[in-house]
């Protein structure tokens, strides 16, 4: 009898620390998990991300397409996509601006943004503000704030969107001087040659985990 009841007693021990064990173990797995969790962030790089805008011509609004194949900003980091997102600050060389025309390309770069103040730079910060995203941007001098529509993806593609009305940035007189500019070829149907003083911009960009 006593021999039964002594290795009851040795398998309850054994259990008591074997479930004890699994209980720590478990609670490692779990602590770790959480450590990875936490320590994951959402990054925004440069090489992923593409700026695309629209102008148009002629009285029927037809569409002038272009892109700035340059864009300048530190990695920036942040626990969700809208942590990395909030507080990015960019420069746009418009050097690096290209719309498959050399010679469009030219006129765009000397008798518009050649017109401008600091020329060479456009610059800005992306905030994210009570849900809602705006770029503070500076050209030609001023400095506004453009509301941006955002649409975020599996957490990863980001699609940005905005359209630009130049009046808010002082640049019709430059605006003006492209349209003398291009006089012949922003006339339509109608014989009238106009060039619009709004402009459309499409910002795309990966979010990388790491």
């Amino acid at each position: 009898m006593k021999k039964i009841t002594k290795l009851v007693l040795a398998l309850s021990l054994v259990f008591a620390v074997s479930c004890k064990d699994d209980t720590k173990n478990s609670d490692t797995k779990k602590e770790t998990t959480e450590s990875v969790a936490k320590t994951e962030k959402f990054v925004v790089k440069p090489e992923g991300t593409t700026v695309k805008w629209t102008a148009y011509k002629t009285t029927e609004k037809v569409p002038v397409g272009g892109q700035f194949v340059t864009l300048n900003f530190d990695e920036k980091a942040g626990d969700s996509p809208q942590e990395a997102l909030n507080n990015l600050n960019f420069s746009i060389p418009i050097s690096g601006l290209f719309t498959d025309n050399d010679a469009r390309d030219l006129k765009l770069k000397t008798s518009f943004f050649g017109e401008m103040l600091n020329p060479e730079f456009i610059k800005g910060t992306i905030k994210h503000i009570d849900n809602k995203y705006i770029a503070s941007i500076t050209m030609n001098g001023v400095t506004n704030d453009l509301p941006l529509e955002v649409k975020i993806t599996d957490e990863r593609r980001v699609a940005m969107s905005a359209t630009m009305q130049l009046k808010d940035w002082d640049a019709l007189g430059a605006l003006s001087i492209l349209n003398k500019v291009c006089f012949d070829l922003h006339k339509g149907a109608d014989g009238v040659s106009k060039t619009w003083e709004d402009v459309s911009i499409e910002i795309n960009t990966f979010l990388r985990k790491n």
